[in-house]
């Protein structure tokens, strides 16, 4: 199931998944997730965590979500039409369609993946990013002396 290659990169993933939604499932309503979960099937709903907890959301080749998905990492392989909010990284693999904004920390987007709609750093990885580029500054200036 994992191990296709297809989906390698889902599977080379480190992330330990406690739910899986396969892909002849279809839910229908909102989920609020304690645990990370893949998406093989179909979800029409938000995909929720709260924003202290370490969840990873990632939708398989094979899975389309149909709503919101707020996570603290998301992967999407497969389809979401919805807005996107992660909170630490969003990865768009190739061959995913993506229909909706998405607010992140860092983001990786392979060759080949489509998205329509806004990006847009959140306010607290672009003040660490600044932080990040003050410090070198301040470290090659020191150099420099």
């Amino acid at each position: 199931m994992f191990g296709n290659s297809k989906d390698k990169s889902l599977s080379s993933n480190q992330e330990r998944f406690d739910t899986l939604i396969g892909r002849t499932t279809e839910i229908v309503g909102r989920l609020v997730l304690l645990d990370s979960v893949r998406v093989d099937g179909k979800v029409h709903g938000s995909i929720e965590s709260q924003a202290d907890r370490n969840i990873t959301v990632a939708i398989g080749p094979t899975g389309e979500v149909t709503g919101d998905i707020r996570a603290n990492r998301v992967i999407v392989a497969g389809r979401v039409q919805g807005n996107i909010e992660a909170s630490e990284r969003a990865e768009l693999q190739k061959d995913c369609v993506v229909m909706g904004d998405i607010s992140y920390g860092s983001i990786a987007v392979e060759h080949g993946a489509r998205m329509l709609g806004t990006l847009a750093q959140n306010a607290q990885a672009a003040s660490s990013a600044l932080d990040a580029k003050s410090a070198i500054q301040a470290a090659q200036t020191l150099a420099k002396s």
